[in-house]
């Protein structure tokens, strides 16, 4: 499929923050947009996206992380702190 170019704009402190984000999570802005938007696409089609691992224990850890990123809960630390250098 071919690629096509969109112009968005963002206040700063988001594009700062998506930016250093792509970085630390070794991806690129462009990726983690396309990965959002393909997951909208296919929810509005309505087709389900399937949860790879499907043991208890991680679908309970999914659900929890992403209750803490919706609430703003979620700490954040760099590449280097996680896995140093």
């Amino acid at each position: 499929m071919t690629k096509t170019r969109i112009n968005i704009s963002l206040d700063q402190d988001l594009a700062d923050f998506v930016r250093l984000f792509a970085v630390e999570n070794r991806t690129s802005v462009a990726d983690m947009i396309t990965q959002y938007l393909l997951s909208l696409k296919r929810r509005s089609e309505g087709e389900k996206t399937e949860q790879i691992l499907s043991h208890p224990a991680f679908q309970k850890a999914m659900k929890d992380t992403q209750i803490k990123l919706r609430d703003g809960k979620a700490n954040w630390h760099s590449y280097d702190e996680v896995f140093g250098d």
